[in-house]
């Protein structure tokens, strides 16, 4: 079966940048849009970014529009979050998924959620 695995997640100040990447095995996610999930205790999981197969089509939540992207390497069978400019809101457990059709559910996804990689981003 599929298995996500994120990383890259740390402790950054405001202000600074951490790229994160999602990495899979047991399947190519080569022809599956990808998204960047996040979520913090006590609130629900909310989108964040996502990716066409191809890599042209991008999707960003307001909240991180102009300071994060996402960008994906087929070959490497791996999609990345580039976040800039980070901001202590920010701060949650970050997931990748492949949604199972464009938008922005939370929910409607095809892969078993992976642990997730901690962003903290202190003020």
């Amino acid at each position: 079966q599929v298995q996500l695995v994120e990383s890259g997640g740390g402790l950054v100040q405001a202000g600074g940048s951490l790229r994160l990447s999602c990495a899979a095995s047991g399947r190519t996610l080569s022809t599956y849009t990808m998204g960047w999930y996040r979520q913090t205790p006590g609130k629900e999981r909310e989108f964040v970014a996502a990716i066409g197969w191809n890599g042209v089509s991008t999707d960003y939540a307001n909240s991180v529009k102009g300071r994060f992207t996402i960008f994906r390497d087929n070959a490497k069978n791996t999609v990345y979050l580039q976040m800039n400019n980070l901001k202590p809101e920010d701060t949650a457990i970050y997931y990748c998924n492949a949604p199972s059709s464009w938008g922005r559910s939370t929910v409607l996804v095809t892969m078993s959620w992976g642990q997730g990689t901690q962003v903290t981003v202190s003020s």
